[in-house]
């Protein structure tokens, strides 16, 4: 075999290796490396399909991260199937990390589709897969003669202690207040930022635009020691076909398109579609007639009105700030809030930013509501979420209904994570939260519009929120050396725009980060501008919702369940539970709760009703009560013997009375004072090393006599 198939490149990065390892082993494949981190391992493939897509209007890209248990040495999955299937969350959302990062790097009308697969092979539970998949996928295409302009670097900075790190562990991701991925391409010997994935906590511009700067001397090591290994072993890459169209078509199509300007600029989104719509119908009917034997010539046609699109958009911003709707470029629309709009729902909260609009409905439950996370990398509880819905008929049109998609997983996480440091720990509010985002209409920046509505809706419920939180989408513009921020971006702006960047947080600082670009990349200057504008907007945002809701409202909602929370001596669970849990069932049976118990003996009580709480509470008090000498119960014969009767004094407790006790004179048979069922007055008088505990009724009898003279 060609030794140049077989080689492994290594890099220190921090105090770790990155290790690039070409081994062939995807030898089908157009490119296919494995990357190492201490014990972590994944296998990266790059393929591209011989033949174009004819006739799509988008690039065919397929990104795919695959979590696989034998990686971390488990068997998952239920009892029934083994086999990994859907992939979860953290798994789509580190598909689409990777996909918005290598996806504006690929050649413009690219049709031939192109698939990348990032397979976790080892995982040694201390350095993160999903940045090694980056930097392997960036690899395996720029070896390739897949058509690329790549490559690109990725780190992930942390903080602690004050000290910025890189690529920090999990453990010391759990102490960092600030968790983000930077990636980067170079052009002309610049580093850009192309994109940005990142949680904080209330964390301020500055201290962002710092981490990325402490990060620049890895990232350039990166794309040096990528470039090193594309020199060694890269292919020649695939020419893709001529799509130039020649000089005489470009200028008919162009005079077909001499109202475009005006199509574009119509300020309501409904209206800009159908004036867009009926310009494209009559250009292809125009071409078809012109040219009736030439197919090629409806899909050029199509290119040439995207790109006059795109060119009209950039002019009239970079000249005259002139934006589609009107607005100026750091106007933010419209903005409209309500709160309380469901009846029974636990909170619910709508917001609305121009045309786009969301409505938010939070749910609380107990703390066995919570979801259970058992996956490669995380397992546990999740007691907050955040899921996010975009029907069809929020953008007017027809589409079956089916699971929820990647963009709607994606989308739902921007949200969680920007509220998750605001919301109350468990010991404070132990309350399982699910805040459901509905999409009622779209143009552009649903997910910030989910979170607004979500914020509200928290505080509507009652749920003590640390202060409100809010985000914003905004765009750029580029065009010779000069560029335009624009503030809440809509449809054509993010379409025919260079970036989407999202943004939110709270008055004190930024909690969430997504960015992607169109172009090559954007400049440390810009990302420290583009920060500033999104905080004078989310200020902004926040006075309209804060004019509906300033802060959460002081009580729950009549039709939330309330949890009651007792403490117990752990080793009295087992009484609580019982034999088989009949004690514990019922419990519920009879009172309607729903109980949870922890090991430290923390028990949770929810009940819809107070007084089914109350019953359930006294009841397992009443099990777990330790019992003194010298008490006196009324308790309830349950059994009896030659030498005494055993009674009930507590729920799941009894003492016995030995027969000599049962009266102050000489009993020949027990049965010849009590009975099984009796309810009789018992003291206290002995509990011996093993819990066993002694009653008498002769005392109980004489407790209630001196009760009864007062």
């Amino acid at each position: 075999m060609d030794p140049r198939t077989q080689a492994t490149y290594t890099l220190p990065i921090g105090d770790k290796t990155l290790s690039i390892q070409i081994r062939n082993l995807a030898e089908q494949a157009n490119g296919s490396v494995l990357a190492r981190f201490g014990d972590t391992m994944v296998h990266a493939t790059a393929v591209m399909s011989k033949n174009e897509k004819e006739n799509l209007g988008f690039f065919p890209l397929m990104v795919d991260y695959e979590e696989k248990y034998y990686a971390a040495g488990k068997i998952k999955g239920p009892r029934y199937i083994k086999r990994e299937g859907r992939p979860t969350d953290e798994a789509v959302c580190n598909s689409r990390l990777i996909d918005r990062t290598i996806r504006p790097l690929f050649p413009n009308g690219m049709r031939h589709e192109v698939q990348t697969i990032a397979t976790v092979l080892s995982w040694d539970a201390i350095n993160e897969p999903d940045i090694l998949a980056l930097i392997a996928i960036s690899t395996a295409l720029s070896i390739s003669d897949i058509p690329w302009n790549g490559p690109v670097a990725a780190v992930r900075v942390g903080l602690i202690d004050g000290q910025y790190i890189v690529n920090p562990t999990y453990e010391q991701r759990l102490k960092s207040p600030l968790d983000v991925v930077f990636s980067v391409m170079r052009k002309k010997g610049e580093l850009l930022i192309n994109m940005i994935e990142g949680g904080f906590n209330e964390t301020s511009e500055q201290s962002i635009v710092e981490a990325y700067k402490y990060a620049k001397p890895y990232l350039e090591q990166i794309i040096n020691f990528e470039e090193q290994i594309v020199s060694a072993q890269g292919k020649k890459k695939f020419e893709l076909p001529s799509r130039v169209a020649d000089k005489e078509f470009a200028e008919f199509v162009e005079k077909q398109l001499k109202d475009l300007g005006e199509a574009l600029y119509k300020p309501l989104k409904t209206q800009r579609q159908e004036a867009m719509d009926v310009l494209r119908a009559e250009l292809a009917e125009s071409v078809a007639q012109k040219y009736p034997e030439d197919g090629q010539k409806l899909v050029l046609a199509g290119e040439i009105f995207d790109e006059m699109t795109d060119r009209v958009l950039h002019e009239n911003v970079l000249k005259h700030d002139r934006r589609p709707d009107g607005r100026k470029l750091d106007e933010i629309r419209p903005l409209y809030g309500e709160v309380g709009l469901i009846p029974r729902a636990h909170g619910s909260g709508f917001f609305s930013r121009g045309e786009t609009k969301a409505l938010s409905v939070a749910t609380l439950g107990a703390p066995g509501d919570s979801q259970l996370m058992d996956g490669m990398e995380i397992t546990g509880k999740k007691r907050f979420l955040h899921h996010y819905n975009f029907p069809p008929y929020s953008t007017g049109e027809v589409k079956f209904l089916r699971a929820p998609s990647r963009r709607e997983i994606g989308h739902g996480m921007l949200a969680e994570k920007t509220l998750l440091p605001l919301i109350p720990s468990v010991e404070d509010f132990p309350y399982t939260i699910r805040v459901t985002s509905e999409i009622l209409s779209s143009n552009g920046s649903t997910s910030m519009a989910a979170l607004s509505a979500a914020t509200m809706a928290i505080m509507d419920a009652g749920i003590p929120l640390k202060r409100p939180a809010t985000g914003i989408s905004l765009g750029l513009i580029t065009g010779d050396g000069a560029y335009k921020i624009l503030t809440d971006i809509q449809g054509p702006e993010d379409h025919h725009g260079d970036m989407d960047f999202k943004v939110s947080g709270t008055r004190e600082g930024v909690n969430m980060i997504q960015m992607d670009v169109k172009i090559e990349g954007i400049t440390e200057k810009i990302l420290a501008d583009v920060l500033e504008r999104g905080r004078l907007a989310r200020n902004h945002i926040l006075d309209a919702i804060e004019q509906v809701i300033a802060k959460p409202r002081a009580e729950l909602s009549p039709y939330a369940p309330r949890i009651l929370i007792i403490h117990i001596n752990p080793e009295k669970i087992r009484e609580v539970i019982g034999p088989g849990g009949k004690v514990i069932n019922e419990i519920i049976m009879q009172t309607g709760v729903l109980i949870d118990i922890e090991e430290d003996g923390t028990i949770f009580v929810t009940a819809e009703k107070p007084e089914a709480g109350a019953k359930a509470v006294e009841w397992i008090e009443n099990i777990t009560r330790e019992v003194k000498v010298g008490e006196i119960f009324q308790g309830k014969v349950k059994r009896i013997m030659a030498f005494g009767a055993f009674v009930e004094i507590l729920p799941g407790q009894e003492g016995m009375i030995h027969i000599s006790r049962l009266a102050d004179h000489h009993v020949d048979k027990v049965e010849d004072v009590v009975k099984i069922g009796d309810m009789v007055p018992v003291k206290v008088i002995k509990i011996d090393d093993m819990g066993r505990i002694d009653l008498s009724l002769r005392d109980g009898l004489k407790e209630m006599e001196k009760e009864n003279k007062k």
